[in-house]
């Protein structure tokens, strides 16, 4: 693996899932693999479990870390040929090939600015970052994708699925900001690869990108959408059409113990808690929340030692 900036980067799924998961019981086998080497983190937006999982990730690949939140740095440019007199000071092209000096794998988190759809979905930092840096790059969250979640999740679904094709439901639920699509987009990609029986509920007007849902099936109905599902995965987002919009904060979409019965529930955190979910979902012994969360760390392991080991 070169890079990781989406989830068709993996190449068997499958493997992925199990080697993550042999990952997760011996998480120091190939301690060795990372010595003298070195992951640089960049952060242009806020992060807990990402910036916490990657860096023990890899640690227990022996790799040493540095961590840039870059908005206390030289302020990027990005645009090729600009005159640079106003605020920027450095281009993403110099700082990119500066940082591969120092790094051996370089991993960026920058999120959508949701008021230019065309702009987001370039993908501008991270696509400067895999163009200009002379080493591999991971997506650690970007304007449109979030890999590193969706491989997290997959572990977590193989690992308490009961059943080769479980019922998936990934459902809308209101919050009090505009959230990006990043994390359903790929949550939704993520479970086109997978044997599941999988579907998305939302309020008319929350529509994905029709390309990335495809011929998923939508329901506008919550309460028939998550009826007997293995696995409810609930997120907000703003709207996509109406982009970065709220068109709805309507509190019957907050899911509540009442909808799921059996159901194991998901969330990528944080959460609203009696926003998103209440807590009798979120503190149930049906929630996911913890483990998913656990499985972070092994996602990126494997990332980083699919990467490590074509360096």
């Amino acid at each position: 693996m070169k890079k990781y900036t989406s989830i068709h980067d993996i190449k068997n799924l499958n493997e992925a899932i199990e080697s993550a998961k042999q990952l997760k019981q011996k998480p120091f086998q190939y301690e060795a693999l990372g010595r003298h080497k070195t992951l640089v983190m960049l952060f242009f937006n806020s992060s807990l479990r990402t910036r916490l999982s990657t860096e023990k990730a890899a640690k227990n690949l022996g790799m040493d870390v540095m961590v840039l939140n870059v908005n206390d740095a030289w302020q990027l440019e990005f645009e090729d040929g600009m005159v640079m007199d106003t605020k920027t000071s450095e281009h993403v092209k110099d700082a990119a090939e500066v940082i591969s000096q120092y790094a051996d794998v370089i991993a960026v988190r920058a999120f959508p600015g949701l008021k230019n759809k065309q702009e987001d979905e370039a993908e501008l930092v991270l696509k400067s970052f895999v163009k200009y840096s002379t080493v591999p790059v991971i997506n650690m969250e970007s304007s449109t994708a979030h890999p590193l979640q969706a491989l997290t999740d997959a572990i977590t679904i193989s690992e308490f699925k009961e059943k080769v094709k479980p019922k998936v439901v990934l459902s809308w639920a209101p919050h009090p900001k505009a959230l990006p699509q990043a994390v359903p987009n790929s949550f939704v990609q993520m479970m086109q690869l997978m044997q599941a029986d999988f579907r998305i509920t939302h309020p008319e007007g929350y529509e994905l990108n029709p390309k990335i849902t495809k011929n998923t099936p939508i329901y506008y109905d919550q309460e028939e959408a998550v009826k007997d599902a293995d696995f409810v995965y609930v997120k907000n987002w703003s709207s996509y059409k109406d982009y970065g919009k709220i068109l709805s904060q309507d509190k019957n979409w907050m899911m509540t113990r009442g909808k799921l019965d059996k159901t194991k529930f998901m969330h990528c955190l944080p959460v609203r808690r009696n926003v998103v979910a209440e807590d009798a979902v979120l503190d149930s012994e049906n929630s996911l929340i913890i483990p998913q969360a656990h499985n972070r760390t092994f996602a990126a392991q494997w990332v980083l030692k699919q990467i490590l080991e074509q360096i």
